[in-house]
């Protein structure tokens, strides 16, 4: 990748960052009245639905921290993360059980909890941004407390109705992954001592159970030894969350100078890429069949927003690590075919659901499960990634 191309893809990343997608967010989702976000956005930012997303409340707080930390300490960033986190303190716990909601509404009622407890992982990174930008050990603690809750439930739930029997016992890829995530910025954010324990219990997870050199697949859904189950959610994958997994182990591979950490993630990157890229259509397929036989989701085949920025970041930051120009040249494709239908030139941000061929299945910007998170985090960070190329000369 030559030096004009890094400059133009910095200017992309960046500018679209700053001056489109977190303006669209501040001036259309931020909830001046009661605090945090409201994320149910038509096309040009009016509001669908005034009801909140968990999920997206603590996203959008780290979001805001995490660009007062490391772009620049504006004030108002910080200002709209505190009040963020008021939100989630407020009104985002159970107080019977300590447990987050999945779902809000917008003065902060509860609506409905899952069994997961994924709310809790988003809620840790971004007490820990506020941790680090204001110096508040409270806001440490939280974010060491409420990730201790995401792994306690997650390895012994209590109180919480399974969703399958005993009969055919499942782990999916999600848990060691997003482990490894919040980890990752907890060590940044606030020190956090038992970070690299938890990476590596997690990266030897994936490997020893989720990665088959075999069949070159990395599994979605596997049995509790790691058995490929012969049924549809054993057999569906998710090429663009095993691909969001490769990238954290090559950044990780990337701050140790692990170059067999760096080889790991790059061949979940190929191995994915080759079983998620549409060969009719172009962009990254949302389930494939592990051994090609129909999948049962009726979504199957259409292209969601945040697969392509995953698959955006892996594929450039593999180059970055490895030198090899089949990496450039797979960014370059998913990075084309993204900005040309996704992309929404006349009100901004990105449109999050496409049909296979790329046409427009609805104008929503935003849901309980589309915010300020997947797409921003893809321009930070590809415009980090290409800040340290250009560095490098």
């Amino acid at each position: 990748m030559d030096c004009d191309r890094v400059d133009e893809l910095i200017g992309v990343y960046r500018d679209g960052l700053l001056d489109d997608v977190l303006p669209f967010w501040i001036t259309h989702g931020v909830d001046r009245e009661y605090g945090g976000v409201m994320t149910s956005l038509n096309r040009d930012g009016s509001i669908v639905d005034t009801d909140k997303g968990v999920w997206q409340q603590g996203r959008s707080t780290w979001l805001l921290g995490e660009l007062y930390n490391n772009v620049e300490p504006r004030r108002e960033w910080l200002e709209l993360a505190l009040r963020g986190a008021e939100f989630l303190d407020a009104h985002c716990f159970d107080p019977a059980d300590g447990r987050m909601w999945f779902h809000v509404t917008r003065e902060g009622r509860p609506i409905r909890k899952r069994r997961y407890a994924y709310s809790e992982s988003f809620a840790a990174i971004a007490y820990g941004e506020l941790a680090q930008a204001t110096g508040d050990v409270r806001f440490a603690e939280q974010a060491r407390r409420v990730f201790q809750r995401f792994i306690d439930h997650h390895l012994q739930p209590r109180g919480v109705d399974a969703k399958f029997t005993d009969v055919r016992p499942m782990k999916s890829i999600g848990f060691p992954m997003i482990t490894i995530a919040v980890a990752q910025e907890l060590r940044e954010s606030i020190g956090l001592a038992e970070a690299d324990a938890l990476i590596d219990r997690s990266i030897e997870t994936i490997r020893r159970d989720h990665m088959k050199p075999d069949i070159e697949c990395v599994m979605e859904t596997v049995g509790v030894e790691g058995e490929i189950l012969p049924h549809f959610d054993g057999r569906t994958l998710n090429p663009g969350h095993a691909i969001e997994g490769a990238w954290f182990i090559m950044r990780e591979g990337q701050r140790r100078g692990d170059a067999e950490l760096i080889a790991m993630g790059a061949t979940m990157l190929d191995w994915m890429w080759r079983r998620g890229w549409d060969p009719c259509y172009g962009g990254m397929l949302y389930f494939v069949g592990v051994d090609g036989l129909p999948v049962q989701e009726y979504w199957h085949d259409m292209k969601f927003w945040w697969p392509h920025n995953e698959t955006i970041i892996a594929t450039l930051l593999a180059y970055r690590l490895t030198g090899d120009r089949r990496y450039a040249s797979w960014h370059q494709q998913v990075h084309d075919w993204s900005y040309t239908h996704f992309a929404d030139r006349q009100y901004g941000e990105w449109f999050g659901y496409l049909h296979r061929d790329g046409r427009l299945s609805t104008s929503l910007k935003g849901s309980l499960w589309k915010g300020p998170f997947h797409l921003p985090r893809m321009q930070l960070t590809c415009w980090q990634i290409l800040e340290e190329m250009r560095h490098d000369g």
